[in-house]
């Protein structure tokens, strides 16, 4: 089915239309349209338009009404203030677009055919490391736009971007190669339990290895030899260091099974995937004259990138003892995106700490040729995750808390609360962990969605799975309450009847409503998953004022006010459960 025409876009094209037929040397004209709590919506361009035309604001406007033709979308228009216009929409014509949107499975939201290819590198774990709160923002925002710029139409390439090369690994190859038996136990498939399993050899293995390393100066040479085998490509260190990635991908697919996020092996590649462009990047960037030397090491400089003593700080592409900098790893991965998986826009999303270097990497891709006008790079990026007191979040011990900890714990605050309402609803114990678990995951990445992504935020659970205020469980049991009025309708069906006049409660759901599409389009182009949050919230918050206010089952309303609201309740579900879906949160049917 075709898009959807909203509202506002077909009022919009309306006062634009009688704004050129009123001052017609004023070419296209924005008459301004935002939505109002002193009408549907108000349009505020007029006084712009006119003072650009030395005219009286109001005779404009009133200029502009009598250019309005008659139509069956505005019901009225008076002139405000100064010269604003405060527009009141037909009750048919929101019942008619919201019934055009419930015909389709979209919802009505445009599916852009040829939008483009963008690559999104989110969620960059370290080989042989555990996962901790540091790395839950990354995957949680790169997944859920990941989601709805799929939805919108964009063809999407997901990249993770994991640390799997490095000097560290001359250290725990050497002394996997000197205890070959430290890696050894069932392997699994990405289950908790093999997770875990993984997760505790690579610690130990870590740690041995590490202590050694500090204390035993020739098990320190060895380990350095072994980096060079490693980056010559030694056949026997290579299988060695494979045995990390994928013990450690076990470990990996524990985790974000838990954060219910898909992950793919294809999707998965590392530092590494890109050490055969190294060379070829700087021999590239050096004979363009992109780079230079610099005491002895390949820089990119740049004017407005100064160091404390005024002194240009650079790019280091390629360190004087001939090692590669994380930029020519980050740079041979643009020209990869770019060249072979034919992006249109690179999305990194990345810590903001990491900020300046994504700039220079950028403009020196620019510089090269790689990003343009028709491809470009964005880095969103994202603060930190704070405890309740402020500071960076750290176990009272002050070391950083663990990903998995976090979210068992989550998860088991969520289950006593699902538990408590569990009796009334008559859910099954199975039943209750399953949606405990909906709700806890859900719970981490509402709160860090619903925030603007360059904040940091706080990390409360008691206030996460809270069933007040903006928190996802509030909007799953919207949700959950939403279904099961349909278990109490009886024979009565959705169904949108525009004949009849809409409650005031009715009118701003509607309106709500067909904002859908408009808000998806605004997040996918400004990459702001915080801004559907924001929309959904507020629907939830709209659904409960009409509910309170719109009897839907009991007392029972005529037979034709229960199906209209009955189609109310139908479409906000369905537009909630599309919204939470994109966002990568569940809505249990019953709750």
């Amino acid at each position: 089915m075709a898009s959807v025409t909203s509202l506002t876009a077909s009022v919009h094209q309306r006062l634009a239309d009688a704004l050129s037929a009123a001052l017609p040397e004023a070419g296209a004209a924005d008459p301004l349209l935002r939505r109002s709590d002193r009408a549907d919506f108000q349009a505020n361009g007029i006084l712009a338009l006119a003072k650009k035309a030395k005219a009286n604001p109001r005779e404009l406007a009133a200029t502009v009404l009598d250019a309005l033709p008659a139509n069956d979308v505005i019901k009225d228009v008076e002139v405000s203030g100064p010269g604003f216009l405060n527009i009141t929409i037909a009750d048919k014509a929101i019942v008619e677009t919201l019934a055009a949107r419930a015909a389709d499975d979209r919802l009505g939201v445009p599916f852009q055919q040829d939008a483009g290819t963008t690559v999104i590198d989110y969620a960059q774990p370290n080989v042989a490391k555990e996962m901790h709160v540091g790395h839950l923002r990354s995957a949680v925002i790169g997944a859920a736009m990941v989601e709805i710029l799929e939805f919108t139409g964009e063809k999407v390439v997901r990249r993770h971007h994991i640390g799997d090369w490095g000097t560290q690994f001359g250290m725990l190859i050497q002394y996997l190669l000197e205890h070959p038996h430290e890696l050894d136990h069932e392997a699994g498939k990405g289950s908790e339990k093999d997770g875990e399993a993984a997760m505790s050899s690579l610690n130990r293995l870590y740690k041995a290895s590490r202590a050694l390393f500090d204390s035993d100066e020739e098990f320190k040479a060895r380990s350095r030899d072994r980096v060079v085998a490693l980056q010559a490509g030694d056949a026997e260190t290579l299988a060695l260091w494979q045995r990390f990635v994928d013990e450690s991908k076990i470990y990996f697919y524990s985790v974000f099974n838990k954060l219910d996020m898909q992950i793919d092996d294809p999707d998965v590649v590392g530092e590494s995937g890109y050490n055969d462009m190294l060379e070829e990047t700087c021999r590239i960037l050096e004979e363009s004259g992109v780079a230079v030397r610099s005491e002895g090491a390949l820089c990119v400089f740049f004017d407005d990138v100064l160091g404390p003593d005024g002194n240009k700080v650079p790019l280091i592409v390629k360190k004087s003892n001939g090692g590669y900098g994380y930029a020519a790893t980050d740079l041979s991965a643009i020209r990869d995106r770019v060249q072979n998986l034919k992006a249109s826009t690179l999305l990194y999303v990345v810590d903001a700490r990491q900020s300046l270097h994504f700039k220079m990497v950028f403009e020196t891709a620019r510089r090269a040729g790689w990003l343009n006008d028709e491809v470009k790079a964005h880095q969103l990026a994202f603060g930190t995750v704070l405890g309740k007191d402020g500071k960076p979040f750290k176990t009272r011990e002050g070391e950083t808390v663990r990903l998995v900890d976090l979210l068992d714990e989550a998860i088991d605050r969520a289950t006593s609360v699902v538990r408590e309402k569990a009796e009334k609803v008559g859910l099954t114990e199975e039943e209750i962990v399953e949606n405990g678990e909906y709700v806890g995951i859900g719970a981490v990445k509402y709160a860090d969605l619903s925030t603007s992504a360059v904040r940091d935020y706080k990390f409360d659970l008691d206030q996460m799975v809270s069933l007040n205020g903006d928190t996802s469980v509030y909007l799953q049991y919207a949700y959950a309450r939403i279904r099961s009025i349909f278990g109490k309708a009886g024979d009565r069906r959705p169904v949108a009847h525009p004949e009849l006049e809409l409650a005031p409660a009715e009118r701003a759901l509607g309106l709500h409503l067909d904002q859908f599409g408009e808000t998806l389009a605004e997040v996918a182009s400004s990459y702001e998953p915080h801004k559907l949050a924001a929309y959904l919230y507020q629907l939830a918050s709209l659904y409960t004022t009409f509910y309170d206010q719109c009897p839907v089952v009991k007392p029972a309303p005529a037979p034709e006010v229960a199906e209209n609201r009955l189609f109310l309740c139908d479409l906000t579900a369905r537009t909630l459960h599309q919204g939470m879906a994109l966002l990568g949160i569940r809505t249990p049917e019953r709750l």
